[in-house]
């Protein structure tokens, strides 16, 4: 049986572990993991037609676009993607979309909803890093959601956000 100042110094030493230390690791999940299991991604989105007028191809999304894959829901995962701002601050974004692939939402139609996700952070994501590619950490949920560039299907709490590194 341990004495009692070791007793104190072990249970010191585990009173001053940062709580991150006990928690979880972060699932890695990639795109394709958003898509529900037994879903083919061309069965998300038709053939679609080319708007001419404004020189853009508009998809045509089914039924499988909204569907989600549950399996994600109070999952902790970790999910590269790119930024689209909803909400700058001076310190940065603190809220936004991550999104697939470069300039999506922008310059082309958006993603179905269950290829977008719905980002809020305490931690601001530095305005001069907006076109870097992202990792984001922290607690996902599934939700159908609008924003004024598309339907989200994903939402994350983000704990953590570092730059992608290739």
């Amino acid at each position: 049986m341990p004495s009692r100042r070791t007793a104190l110094v072990m249970l010191s030493a585990v009173a001053a572990t940062p709580t991150a230390a006990f928690a979880a690791k972060a699932k890695t999940i990639m795109w394709d993991d958003l898509i529900p299991p037994g879903v083919a991604y061309s069965e998300i989105i038709g053939p679609g037609y080319i708007d001419e007028a404004r020189d853009i191809w508009n998809p045509t999304y089914d039924a499988n676009a909204t569907r989600l894959n549950e399996r994600l829901n109070s999952a902790y995962v970790r999910l590269p993607g790119y930024v689209i701002p909803l909400e700058i601050g001076a310190k940065g974004v603190t809220e936004f979309l991550l999104v697939p692939y470069i300039g999506a939402c922008i310059h082309t139609p958006p993603p179905p909803a269950n290829q977008l996700v719905m980002v809020t952070s305490e931690r601001a994501w530095p305005n001069e890093q907006l076109w870097d590619a992202v990792w984001v950490t922290g607690k996902m949920r599934t939700r159908i959601q609008s924003t004024g560039l598309g339907q989200t299907g994903y939402a994350i709490s983000a704990d953590n956000l570092e730059v992608y590194v290739w």
